[in-house]
């Protein structure tokens, strides 16, 4: 009978632990910082995680100081996501090439395990550096479609392939070609580029290191709702759609040019922090 009474006192004091333990991680994701987004094309709330904080200050910092308002999603492509946020896009002329607009600094990138590219998820913009360091001001919101387990075998392969560059561009023997890159890309020399980025594609094919694999979690979710998962562990999410998801679908949707920026425009009207 002791047996029976102790064993019941730990089964519910496990029960209650994780109780506590749920009710903490929902105080935790009640007390995110949302953002009302309103467009010209409808309204979407977002939510910034707390686990990524310089992202999150860098974006409420932005949001509070009207940066975003008036500026177009310049970059849109269907079943994969909406990007927005070139400061050069507030009164670009209709057609006009843009991606390169930007403030004169970055954000560290801030990998989280738990963080991934599903449907809605809020996302770093960036450009090809070695640290993999965000973009300032470009964000985009993840469409992506859904996947089964073979098109996640794929994008599993994407993922260590990208890493693999990523390892072996920081390589120090392979500094010489990392300073030729970041000349390149600050000079716009984008023949050159490719050029040298090709050499550390051929010597990441015979890189070795522990594969990445996406978590069982994950895949079930990208298998319901749907992502993209080839960009995880390589660009930085930050935050995640709480509502407004029929207006992600609706942007994703519009015609756009051969650069994938909309015939019409897609304006971000206002962005404000909300309770």
């Amino acid at each position: 009978m002791k047996h029976f009474i102790k064993s019941v006192i730990i089964l519910s004091l496990v029960f209650c632990f994780s109780s506590f333990k749920q009710q903490d991680e929902q105080a935790k994701k009640d007390k995110r910082i949302k953002v009302k987004m309103i467009t010209t094309h409808g309204t979407m709330l977002l939510a910034l995680y707390n686990e990524t904080p310089k992202h999150r200050d860098n974006f409420v910092k932005l949001v509070n100081e009207k940066k975003y308002d008036s500026l177009l999603f310049h970059r849109v492509i269907n079943e994969f996501m909406i990007q927005g946020g070139d400061i050069d896009s507030k009164n670009a002329k209709k057609g006009e090439a843009l991606g390169a607009g930007d403030l004169p600094y970055q954000v560290d990138a801030e990998f989280v395990p738990t963080l991934f590219h599903k449907k809605g998820a809020l996302a770093a913009a960036r450009d090809g550096n070695a640290a993999r360091v965000s973009s300032s001001m470009q964000f985009y919101i993840v469409q992506g479609k859904v996947k089964n387990d073979s098109t996640l075998i794929v994008d599993e392969k994407r993922i260590n392939g990208w890493l693999a560059e990523n390892y072996t561009l920081n390589m120090p023997e392979n500094n010489e070609i990392k300073i030729a890159l970041d000349k390149a890309m600050e000079d716009e020399d984008y023949g050159n580029y490719q050029k040298l980025y090709k050499q550390i594609k051929d010597k990441a094919k015979t890189y070795t290191f522990d594969k990445y694999v996406i978590p069982q979690a994950h895949r079930e979710v990208y298998k319901t709702i749907g992502g993209t998962p080839f960009l995880d562990q390589n660009y930085t999410v930050f935050g995640e759609l709480l509502k407004g998801f029929e207006v992600l679908d609706k942007i994703a949707g519009v015609e756009t040019n051969d650069m994938n920026r909309p015939h019409e425009d897609v304006r971000i009207l206002s962005m404000r922090i909300v309770k």
